[in-house]
């Protein structure tokens, strides 16, 4: 039978679940029965816990997909021609390009229009502040044109937007989040340095219901589809751009960008600390790098560091490129929900935790209350992979004190 490739940038229609039972022959005598009174009733639940997982929040994580598949195109057109003359300066300091906002404006247009019955909350990293400023008009026009463009070469939409369209939609992802109802979640670009540089980033997009996370997406176009943690092994590191989807309740999904069947991912099943691979942040900035150090030492993991940018890293992990991801941002810095809320969900089968073990809460707005870092890993390294992080952070103070 042939199987046809799936493109993440079409429209998805509902799908339609059929549950099919084998069922044994009965002689016209015996009474009648249901397709469920062969199931117990633990497996009934089994089965009726994954039909609504199945449907629930389909059409969302269709529109997310396509969302996101369209900003990385626009992203992955401005990184083949970047100029000087694409970085802004925000007021933090940190590059903001174009693409930045290109991306957050293809988003939350996209999302509205294959949402549109539904009301509408995004948490997004950028405002439109610095391009309405003098100086900024210029910006706003390529902008406006890279968006128009992106949604022309889609093919689905028959419209054009206005710059004050643009504006618009990019000031849609002002939204605080919070605990009650749903609110989308996004980063335009994940990895701005690495994007500049031409390495990883990542377009992460996630919905959040009711403070949880329920699904997520991340469209990386610079990451190879065969594992970064053994390049040299693998035949598939000439293609690149991936893109990861996963849904509460139903696994992550992994498909090229530019259009494939998806294929169940999951996390490395490594047990012994030793046989471990760990990922951390590209810049030091991001990470406290030494801290990464001390805590791989007392694992015993004999691998170097894998440094990369961006939630690809999430996407790596959830795949079993590596099996640990650190990160200890310097004291001060407090992070940001879109940072992580789609990674987290990607790493199905994973868990992620602070440094204290504690569940990450997206329910208090835009930010993170956290112990001290993120560490992401499989359920079975956890509890030693937090006794290390507990014993370098306290061997790091006592030194500190000596000082």
């Amino acid at each position: 039978m042939a199987i046809m490739a799936l493109n993440p940038l079409a429209r998805v229609p509902k799908p339609h679940l059929h549950f099919s039972l084998s069922i044994p022959h009965r002689s016209s005598s015996s009474s009648s029965f249901s397709p469920q009174s062969i199931l117990n009733p633990s497996r009934r639940r089994r089965a009726a816990s994954f039909m609504a997982s199945a449907s629930l929040y389909h059409k969302e994580l269709a529109a997310a997909k396509k969302a996101a598949s369209l900003a990385a195109r626009l992203c992955q057109t401005v990184q083949k021609a970047i100029l000087v003359s694409d970085v802004q300066s925000k007021a933090d300091k940190s590059p903001v390009t174009v693409a930045d906002y290109g991306s957050q404006a293809v988003v939350s247009l996209v999302l509205k229009m294959e949402l549109p019955s539904e009301s509408f909350s995004l948490v997004a990293e950028e405002d439109s502040g610095d391009l309405c400023n003098d100086g900024g008009q210029d910006t706003l026009k390529r902008i406006t044109k890279l968006v128009n463009d992106t949604l022309s070469m889609d093919g689905t939409y028959n419209i054009t937007v206005s710059e004050e369209d643009v504006l618009a939609a990019i000031d849609s992802g002002k939204s605080e989040g919070g605990p009650s109802g749903q609110h989308w979640v996004l980063d335009p670009i994940d990895g701005t340095k690495g994007f500049l540089r031409g390495d990883q980033y990542a377009i992460a997009l996630a919905l959040l219901d009711e403070g949880k996370v329920v699904l997520g997406v991340l469209a990386c176009p610079n990451l190879p589809l065969g594992s970064i943690g053994n390049p040299d092994k693998d035949a598939s590191q000439n293609q690149t751009g991936c893109l990861f989807s996963a849904k509460i309740g139903c696994g992550t999904d992994m498909q090229l960008l530019n259009g494939s069947t998806p294929n169940r991912i999951h996390v490395t099943t490594i047990e012994n600390p030793a046989d471990a691979s760990i990922f951390e942040s590209y810049e030091a900035a991001h990470s406290q790098h030494d801290l990464s150090s001390s805590i791989a030492q007392k694992l015993g993991v004999r691998a170097p560091p894998v440094r990369i940018d961006s939630q690809a890293k999430y996407g790596a992990l959830a795949r079993g490129d590596g099996a640990i991801y650190l990160r200890f941002p310097r004291p001060g810095y407090r992070e940001k929900i879109w940072d992580h809320a789609a990674g987290c969900i990607v790493v199905s089968g994973g868990v992620a935790t602070d440094a204290a073990g504690n569940d990450l809460d997206f329910s208090k707005g835009r930010y993170l209350d956290l112990d001290t870092g993120i560490v992401v890993t499989n359920k079975k390294l956890m509890p030693s992979l937090l006794n290390a992080v507990q014993d370098a952070l306290k061997e790091k103070i006592q030194n500190a004190a000596l000082l």
